[in-house]
Parts: C-alpha cells; sequence; structure tokens
C-alpha cells in the first residue's frame, strides 16, 4: 500500500512467447519438461492439496520419469542444442512456486532471459538434489547449466506442455524473447 500511495514503481521485463496460434507473455518464468509435467499434474488432479499435492505431483512424476530433448538455439548460436534435459526453465525472475530459487542470478530489470538447464539426471540424482531448488545450488549440479539470452528459437514444431507464471498450456513453441521495462510494476 505505501508504494501505491507514493506512486513508487520500477520498470520490469517480460518474456513474450510466440507459439503456432499467438503470443503469452511471462512476467515470472516459462518452463518444460519435468517442471511442467508436474504442474500439469498437479492443477489436473492434486490442486485442492495445497503443499502436499504439489509434492504428490513431484513424486508421481518422478516414477514416470522422462527426459527428453528439446532443439533450441539462443542469440547468434548457428547450432541448435538439442542436449537432453529433465527441464528447462527461461527466468525473468528468481525465484518459481514461492520460494524455489531456480534462476539465481535472474533479474527482472536486466533486459536478458536467465536460462536454466538441468540435465538428464536419474530418479535417485533428481531425489537426492531436489532440496537444491530452494536455495539455488542445483546450478552447481554438474547436470545442471545457465545462461543469460536475449532471444530463444525451438525447433520442435509438436505441441508440448509449457508452464506460464504457474499456468500449464499445451503449445507449439516457436519463440521467446525478452521485452526490456516493458511493464511498471509497484514496488
Amino acid at each position: 500500500m505505501q508504494a501505491l500511495v507514493e506512486g513508487r514503481t520500477r520498470a520490469v521485463d517480460l518474456l513474450k512467447l510466440t507459439h503456432a496460434t499467438g503470443e503469452i507473455y511471462s512476467f515470472n518464468l516459462l518452463s518444460v519438461g519435468f517442471t511442467a509435467d508436474v504442474a500439469a499434474l498437479t492443477n489436473r488432479m492434486f490442486k485442492p492439496f495445497g503443499d502436499l499435492g504439489y509434492l504428490l505431483g513431484v513424486f508421481v512424476r518422478l516414477v514416470q520419469l522422462r527426459r527428453r530433448s528439446l532443439a533450441l538455439r539462443c542469440d547468434d548460436d548457428l547450432e541448435w542444442n538439442e542436449a537432453r534435459s529433465l527441464f528447462l526453465t527461461f527466468n525473468n525472475s528468481k525465484y518459481t512456486g514461492g520460494n524455489m530459487l531456480i534462476a539465481p542470478d535472474a533479474d527482472a530489470t536486466d533486459g536478458l532471459i536467465e536460462f536454466v538447464r538441468w540435465g538428464p539426471i536419474g530418479r535417485l540424482g533428481l531425489l537426492r538434489t531436489l532440496p537444491r531448488l530452494y536455495d539455488g545450488t542445483h546450478i552447481k549440479h554438474p547436470l545442471a547449466s545457465r545462461r543469460a539470452v536475449r532471444h530463444v528459437e525451438f525447433k520442435e514444431a509438436a505441441p508440448m506442455d509449457v508452464m506460464i507464471d504457474g499456468e500449464v498450456a499445451k503449445l507449439e513453441c516457436r519463440s521467446l524473447d525478452v521485452i526490456r521495462a516493458a511493464m511498471d510494476v509497484f514496488i
């Protein structure tokens, strides 16, 4: 309320996902793979259980674990990166799900997309390192990587579940861009 009364704002970036039938904008993050699979299942079946429902979604998807390749290239890359991954997230801010520090280096005002990839980790490795998502140290895992980019191009044409700020949509992704200082937020 104090920020509203004082008119205290800050310009923040938005992420713009272009897909086969239009565009979607994100304030926080877009994610594919395990994270989107968990969100889709949780939203569909376990939402009434709150935090417990999310954990149920994690454990069901852990049993059904899929590691897949999503071909993409960033900025001026010439080659497609087709590395298999557990999940990919494209972040404007550090946190997701309230307290998961998924992209510790993200900054909603820097004009960059913080791209985090967690490689094809197995079930036991995922169980052991899952708590590291809450303090951001998952980035130090040998199968994790991060990169700050302005543009991402997707090669895939098939529809996939994409988590956009906690909601899931099945989309044919084409590209992702950052729109610098796109909106003012009260802070």
